[in-house]
């Protein structure tokens, strides 16, 4: 455009002296005149022109429309948002109350079933053992006299018996004898059940001993460590808030799956063992295949939705209990629905940025010819971030996505692929 420093300059020259002779001078006016309008008409058709030149040629970015059922995106029958969670997670405790005097676990370390993580103080338990043992020891030494005392009464009730067939000895005499010989039997008998006594105490105390040894239940992997050496710990929290409940958490890694709340107005697209793509948010680019497990027969009436438990048909380590998780639920095709089956198998699929809404029509870009064009489509079920277009755009064609508000139909652009 003209500045204002031009213009003045202009008028300047277009001002008639009145003091100029008017004969020799008039041609030279109207040459100037002429001048300055060519120049004024140059200079406003060189910013129209850099005006048009602007809009003319308008970056936008586009993507390709990729034909359904190619590439590594499948169509989804419907979308939801989840967190991985452990079917097999325990905070690992002793069984019974007492001092830590040691603790061999950190977060992250992998244990095996079985492995020792903690150890008590087993000041007590130890002498309650040795205890135990004696007196079965003790019962032991007793039973061995009272078989020697039985031994020696029945024979003496042999010679007692042989002295009354001689006519040498009373009746009676053999009586006591047999009496004496039943009584020791008896109480042989009877520390026998001493013995198994002491053994059950014996093994008691040794229960009592090993509940010191706090051991992993299963193997997996320390998340959290909950105690230190020195610290009190007990299963009951009988020392309030100076007690520890437990020395660390376990998770068993291999039983790692998703659980999604669905909305019970759509829980009839979901069936068990249906294939389903999970994306974690921390890896946006990563499609893990999944499979449907099960689908909790109950509904949170507060929240209208159904829970879903969903397996990983592959484990990996950058998968961790409580990341967030996106999941679409595919179509089985073992299962194909003779009304939908037919729409879902054709189309193209397409950003969903590339969508927009005008009126009660669902449009989108497309490039042809340096040229914006508007479509008018006909949609489908989503796929993640795409959506897929039964009618409107054809596969391969470069549609525009995040289209400026102020495109229209048959503007000239300038395309910029990612």
């Amino acid at each position: 455009m003209t500045s204002e420093s031009d213009k003045r300059a202009l008028l300047g020259q277009l001002r008639i002296e009145r003091s100029e002779p008017e004969g020799g001078t008039a041609r030279g006016r109207r040459a100037w005149i002429v001048a300055a309008v060519l120049l004024l008409a140059a200079l406003l058709a060189g910013g129209a022109w850099r005006a048009l030149s602007g809009r003319a040629a308008l970056a936008v970015r586009t993507a390709t429309a990729q034909p359904l059922g190619g590439g590594d995106a499948k169509p989804s029958v419907l979308d939801a948002t989840g967190y991985v969670t452990a079917r097999r997670e325990a905070t690992v405790s002793a069984q019974i109350t007492g001092t830590l005097t040691a603790v061999l676990i950190e977060e992250g370390d992998h244990v095996t079933a079985g492995q020792v993580l903690g150890r008590l103080d087993d000041t007590a338990q130890r002498a309650a053992l040795a205890q135990a043992q004696a007196q079965l020891h003790s019962a032991q030494a007793l039973l061995v006299q009272d078989q020697a005392q039985l031994a020696q009464s029945r024979r003496d009730m042999k010679r007692d018996e042989d002295l009354v067939a001689r006519k040498l000895v009373s009746e009676q005499a053999v009586e006591q004898a047999r009496t004496q010989v039943d009584g020791q039997a008896a109480q042989l008998e009877s520390q026998r059940k001493q013995i198994e006594l002491a053994a059950a105490a014996v093994r008691s105390a040794q229960v009592q001993l090993d509940y010191c040894t706090v051991r992993a239940p299963f193997t997996g992997v320390v998340i959290a460590k909950a105690a230190q050496v020195g610290e009190i710990v007990s299963p009951f929290s009988a020392g309030g808030g100076f007690t520890r409940t437990g020395i660390g958490t376990l998770v068993d890694m291999d039983s790692l799956e998703i659980e999604v709340d669905v909305n019970e107005a759509y829980i009839n697209r979901v069936q068990p063992r249906q294939p389903v793509e999970s994306i974690l948010n921390a890896y946006p680019d990563w499609r893990i295949p999944s499979h449907v497990i099960a689908i909790i027969p109950t509904a949170d009436r507060s929240k209208a939705t159904v829970k879903v438990r969903i397996g990983l048909d592959a484990k990996d380590p950058r998968i961790v209990p409580d990341m967030g998780v996106r999941v679409s639920f595919l179509e089985d095709p073992n299962s194909v629905n003779p009304q939908s089956g037919s729409q879902r198998s054709r189309g193209v699929l397409v950003p969903i940025a590339a969508l927009r809404r005008a009126g009660d029509q669902d449009v989108v870009f497309v490039v042809k010819d340096h040229r914006a064009q508007r479509r008018t489509v006909t949609l489908g079920g989503p796929s993640g971030d795409l959506r897929q277009v039964l009618a409107g755009v054809s596969a391969g064609e470069a549609v525009i996505v995040d289209a400026p508000i102020a495109l229209a139909d048959d503007t000239p652009v300038s395309e910029a692929r990612p």
